[in-house]
Protein backbone atom coordinates (compact mmCIF):
# COMPACT_ATOMS: atom_id res chain seq x y z
CA UNK A 1 0.00 0.00 0.00
CA UNK A 2 2.04 3.01 -1.33
CA UNK A 3 -1.39 5.52 -0.47
CA UNK A 4 -4.34 5.77 1.40
CA UNK A 5 -6.86 8.44 1.39
CA UNK A 6 -8.95 8.58 4.54
CA UNK A 7 -11.27 11.47 6.29
CA UNK A 8 -9.15 13.61 9.15
CA UNK A 9 -11.81 15.53 11.86
CA UNK A 10 -10.88 18.23 12.99
CA UNK A 11 -12.70 19.57 16.18
CA UNK A 12 -11.93 22.87 18.24
CA UNK A 13 -11.59 22.19 22.02
CA UNK A 14 -12.42 24.58 24.81
CA UNK A 15 -8.48 25.75 25.39
CA UNK A 16 -8.41 26.76 21.81
CA UNK A 17 -6.47 23.58 20.48
CA UNK A 18 -7.93 21.17 17.52
CA UNK A 19 -8.55 17.65 18.21
CA UNK A 20 -7.53 15.39 14.66
CA UNK A 21 -8.99 11.86 14.09
CA UNK A 22 -9.37 9.61 11.52
CA UNK A 23 -13.38 9.13 10.71
CA UNK A 24 -12.43 5.32 8.91
CA UNK A 25 -9.59 4.70 11.77
CA UNK A 26 -10.75 6.24 15.26
CA UNK A 27 -8.03 5.12 17.21
CA UNK A 28 -5.45 7.38 15.23
CA UNK A 29 -5.96 10.85 17.43
CA UNK A 30 -3.97 13.62 17.90
CA UNK A 31 -4.22 17.19 18.43
CA UNK A 32 -2.83 20.42 18.03
CA UNK A 33 -2.85 24.03 18.36
CA UNK A 34 -3.74 24.75 14.91
CA UNK A 35 -5.57 22.94 12.21
CA UNK A 36 -2.02 22.42 10.05
CA UNK A 37 -0.41 21.29 13.16
CA UNK A 38 -3.29 18.79 14.34
CA UNK A 39 -2.74 17.40 10.16
CA UNK A 40 0.69 17.15 10.59
CA UNK A 41 0.59 15.63 12.98
CA UNK A 42 -2.55 12.85 12.43
CA UNK A 43 -0.36 11.89 9.32
CA UNK A 44 2.29 11.16 11.70
CA UNK A 45 0.11 9.31 14.00
CA UNK A 46 -1.08 7.04 11.01
CA UNK A 47 2.24 6.07 9.94
CA UNK A 48 3.08 5.27 13.25
CA UNK A 49 0.10 3.16 13.28
CA UNK A 50 0.52 1.53 10.24
CA UNK A 51 4.24 0.75 10.49
CA UNK A 52 3.07 -0.67 13.94
CA UNK A 53 0.32 -3.16 12.49
CA UNK A 54 3.34 -4.18 9.62
CA UNK A 55 5.92 -5.36 11.87
CA UNK A 56 3.28 -7.21 14.27
CA UNK A 57 1.90 -8.29 10.87
CA UNK A 58 -1.83 -7.80 11.23
CA UNK A 59 -4.16 -6.05 8.74
CA UNK A 60 -4.57 -2.46 10.47
CA UNK A 61 -8.78 -1.86 11.21
CA UNK A 62 -9.45 1.10 8.71
CA UNK A 63 -12.76 1.43 7.70
CA UNK A 64 -14.39 -1.91 9.86
CA UNK A 65 -16.98 -0.04 11.80
CA UNK A 66 -20.39 0.32 11.59
CA UNK A 67 -21.37 3.63 10.89
CA UNK A 68 -25.06 5.49 10.23
CA UNK A 69 -26.74 8.80 10.62
CA UNK A 70 -28.67 9.42 14.23
CA UNK A 71 -31.17 12.39 14.56
CA UNK A 72 -31.28 12.98 17.72
CA UNK A 73 -34.41 15.03 19.62
CA UNK A 74 -32.61 18.44 21.28
CA UNK A 75 -35.77 19.62 23.15
CA UNK A 76 -35.40 15.84 25.50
Amino acid sequence: MSELTLTAVFTPDEDGWTMAQLAEWPAVVTCGRTVDEARDMLIDAAREMLASYRDEGRQPPIGTGHVEALTIDTAA
